[in-house]
């Protein structure tokens, strides 16, 4: 059966699009047999893998509301082995039109009980927020990966969707667990991203992954092209470090960053190097 693993941090703006897509790409190029559920209003998975949302027809609008069969509403990428269940402006309205349906907090899980044997891995990138569609993701995953940006305010936050996933593993889901936590948006340039380094893996104890994501313009740019950065810049660090942390996430240990700069060992590289790192410069 397939491992559901639901992307989410209530808070906009730390990687979890990039990460959802990046993650599902490198997933289905080991030949890993996957879906990419884009459950988040504002559609960013869909257009960050090319698809046209004029064009959508059917969408995990029409899968949770109208409960139409997954494979009406999944489409087909350009990286082999990797589908879609695209999300549209229509899934605005869901949370509103799912308060008083009974099992509301089920509908994704119930969709998705039929396509299990079909995939190795489902992973569902939930909306900045921890409403109802996010219940929903949780309530269907096995594991919540969390992604955490480099910032201040890194933590801001953070407590309130521990609780939450301990809510829904108490209430709706006994199985949920903590995938991990994926730093994303590393600058090397500043004290401040190795205190929020140093403070995140504190609180989360052993449940860091070893791979950090670093600011990079090529991560930046691709999403503007409908592209994940393996078809956008293969060679870009961002490309490497997406590899990285697909790889650890599978417990495979593989080197594939000969010719780069490791960002888990910055601080044996020079200042001018972390600097290259940071700006994208080493590609």
């Amino acid at each position: 059966m397939a491992k559901v693993i639901a992307i989410c941090n209530q808070k906009g703006g730390v990687g979890k699009t990039t990460t959802a897509i990046n993650l599902s790409v490198y997933l289905a190029l080991s030949e890993k047999r996957v879906l990419l559920i884009d459950i988040d209003p504002q559609g960013n998975a869909t257009s960050g893998l090319g698809i046209n949302k004029h064009n959508i027809k059917t969408s995990i609008y029409d899968l949770m509301i109208e409960e139409i069969e997954p494979s009406s509403a999944s489409i087909k990428t350009r990286i082999n082995n990797l589908s879609l269940i695209p999300s549209t402006i229509s899934l605005t309205g869901a949370e509103v039109e799912l308060v008083g349906t009974m099992g509301r907090e089920y509908r994704l899980k119930k969709a998705l009980s039929p396509i299990l044997n079909e995939y190795d891995y489902i992973i569902i990138d939930c909306p900045p927020s921890l409403g109802l569609l996010t219940v929903n993701s949780l309530a269907a995953a096995g594991s919540v990966l969390i992604p955490v940006q480099c910032e201040y305010y890194a933590l801001e936050g953070l407590s309130q969707l521990v609780n939450t996933i301990n809510l829904v593993k108490e209430n709706l889901n006994s199985s949920l667990s903590i995938e991990g936590v994926l730093l994303t948006m590393a600058d090397f340039r500043t004290n401040l991203t190795s205190e929020v380094i140093k403070e995140v893996r504190s609180f989360f104890k052993g449940k860091v992954y070893e791979t950090i994501i670093p600011r990079n313009i090529r991560l930046t740019e691709a999403p503007g092209f409908g592209k994940p950065i393996e078809l956008y810049d293969k060679n870009s660090i961002g490309a490497h470090r997406y590899q990285e942390f697909m790889n650890e996430l599978l417990g495979v240990k593989k080197d594939i960053t000969q010719e780069i700069p490791s960002v888990n060992n910055a601080k044996t590289n020079n200042d001018n190097e972390l600097q290259k790192i940071s700006e994208g410069e080493i590609k």
